[in-house]
């Protein structure tokens, strides 16, 4: 179960051990905006982590130009990077600016200066296509839809998402108001969100392009099967073509 919570959620309403037990990833806000920061995420963070719960982080979006969408970004990082979350999750509910492309690529873009390794947006069912994000540019698309709203899994979004957010009407042990529930969606393994993702690999030695270099993998029946992601680290690019995989670095097919 992976849960997202802010600062309508007290800690002192909240029975960390318990939730502890039912729960896989937490995703904390730490602001909405610049200016009103969340109450309670240092405590969150801590409390979770403290009982082996990883946490992630998201912040919603509300720049009004690119300069401001800057400003926003780093103060989601400055204000979050000492918890180290597994993902940073940019969440875009509102217009705040005409051109909101372009405002959420400078924000993604200014997070991966500052350091952020993983990058997500959390992109609202009905915005999808107004908006029209890059979502090319960040590791993880997170979406919203949640059906009749009761509290059970009943809908699932018609555009493609790595984590669906499917009811904000969730109930679970520890806390007695209403939770945020989601569940994951598409190829990522759990492991990709809560940071544990190296830990499912092993360390292969391979040579590509006459290049001998280490990657993670996993080597099973005498074949070594390494994630694409792992190689796009690195600086190659992997498509399909003619149902077969091709293989670029630096623009050059190799």
């Amino acid at each position: 179960m992976i849960i997202d919570i802010s600062s309508h959620q007290v800690p002192a309403n909240m029975n960390y051990d318990e939730l502890a037990k039912q729960v896989k990833l937490v995703i904390i806000r730490t602001q909405y905006g610049s200016r009103l920061i969340d109450k309670h995420y240092k405590t969150h963070h801590r409390e979770f982590k403290k009982r082996g719960i990883p946490t992630a982080a998201y912040a919603w979006v509300r720049g009004t130009s690119i300069e401001d969408m800057r400003v926003e970004a780093t103060d989601f990082y400055n204000r979050t990077k000492e918890f180290n979350p597994t993902i940073w999750f940019i969440d875009v509910e509102e217009q705040s600016m005409d051109d909101m492309s372009s405002g959420v690529s400078a924000y993604v873009k200014t997070l991966r200066d500052l350091g952020a390794k993983k990058v997500g947006i959390y992109i609202g069912h009905h915005l999808y296509k107004t908006f029209n994000l890059n979502l090319e540019e960040v590791d993880a698309v997170w979406i919203p839809h949640y059906g009749r709203n009761d509290g059970t899994l009943n809908s699932t979004p018609i555009y493609p998402c790595d984590i669906h957010q499917y009811t904000d009407k969730g109930k679970l042990n520890g806390y007695s108001g209403y939770l945020d529930l989601n569940r994951l969606m598409g190829t990522k393994p759990l492991s990709f969100f809560t940071g544990n993702e190296e830990k499912d690999f092993d360390t292969i030695q391979i040579n590509l392009h006459g290049k001998d270099m280490e990657v993670q993998g996993i080597w099973k029946d005498n074949i070594n099967y390494i994630p694409v992601r792992f190689l796009e680290k690195l600086g190659y690019k992997v498509d399909w073509k003619d149902n077969k995989v091709m293989i670029r670095y630096k623009g050059e097919e190799i």
